[in-house]
């Protein structure tokens, strides 16, 4: 694995700092199928350059967890552009880290991507929980005649058998994609956004209590007042503090294994919405490596 100096990665750790990486940050910023706004492909060198004005302390988990957990950035490479062999692609790539018990965490680029980051986690594993954040369900068998679009994200993931997913944040769906989630009621748990005051987060600790976990997150879960730097933002979202206690939740009661961001769009001038990215991805890895209370 090729990897940026530290300075130059995520976080902008210092240089002189060494520890054996537990998680690699994956910089694939595929964009081929994007249907409404664009700019999906610059959203991993934005999130990476904001990291470096994430503060590295942590003050829910009293500690700097970077230096607990190692974290590495590859170095920008040429994504394939047949969508077939990008997606074949970020599967290699994340199969060769999880042979070496290495938590990949991939910043997309477009939706699309997670059918070929979760691959080596389904032949790993007996069984695969999706924890899927988004504003859509990307249950479409297929989106504009492509059915690796954005929009069948997660139902090219559920081709899988041993693969099951809970969504939350989902406030866009359309009647086939119902009659589908009818059809597959065993495999898929959503969490409207519309019922956010009625969840019961209890139900969900119970849901993914000690399941292998793979989280896949689109920007667009945040509701658009929040997060506008999205192809295709949608109002009556899901904001901050509700996103971590699920993370929380499921780092507390599950075995996370890996995880993708997508679909952000940067906004040039407004470095605010990858700042928030950067942290969340932080985020994510520290609960995920820090043991904590809850």
């Amino acid at each position: 694995m090729n990897y940026l100096p530290n300075k130059q990665g995520f976080l902008g750790i210092e240089n002189k700092f060494k520890i054996k990486e537990k998680a690699v940050i994956v910089p694939f910023g595929l964009e081929k199928t994007v249907s409404y706004g664009s700019g999906t492909k610059n959203g991993p060198k934005e999130i990476i350059k904001a990291s470096h004005q994430v503060e590295l302390f942590d003050e829910d988990l009293n500690c700097e967890p970077y230096k607990k957990i190692g974290i590495k950035t590859l170095k920008p490479f040429s994504i394939k552009k047949k969508m077939s062999d990008a997606l074949k692609q970020i599967s290699q790539i994340n199969e060769a880290l999880l042979k070496k018990n290495i938590f990949p965490m991939v910043f997309g680029g477009e939706h699309s991507i997670t059918s070929g980051c979760i691959i080596p986690f389904v032949k790993k594993f007996d069984k695969l929980c999706l924890l899927h954040f988004d504003a859509h369900a990307d249950l479409r068998e297929s989106y504009n005649g492509n059915k690796f679009s954005h929009a069948s994200a997660i139902r090219r993931c559920l081709d899988h058998k041993n693969v099951n997913v809970i969504s939350f944040g989902i406030r866009n769906i359309s009647k086939d994609e119902i009659s589908f989630l009818k059809k597959n009621k065993r495999k898929i748990n959503i969490f409207w956004a519309k019922d956010k005051r009625k969840w019961d987060l209890r139900f969900f600790k119970n849901l993914i209590k000690n399941k292998t976990v793979y989280i896949t997150l689109d920007v667009d879960v945040f509701d658009s007042s929040l997060m506008p730097a999205t192809g295709t933002p949608e109002p009556g979202g899901l904001f901050w503090d509700e996103i971590i206690k699920i993370i929380k939740i499921a780092a507390k009661h599950s075995k996370i294994v890996g995880a993708d961001i997508n679909e952000l769009s940067p906004i040039k001038g407004f470095e605010t919405y990858n700042f928030l990215v950067a942290k969340l991805a932080y985020k994510i890895l520290s609960y995920r490596f820090i043991n904590f209370k809850f």
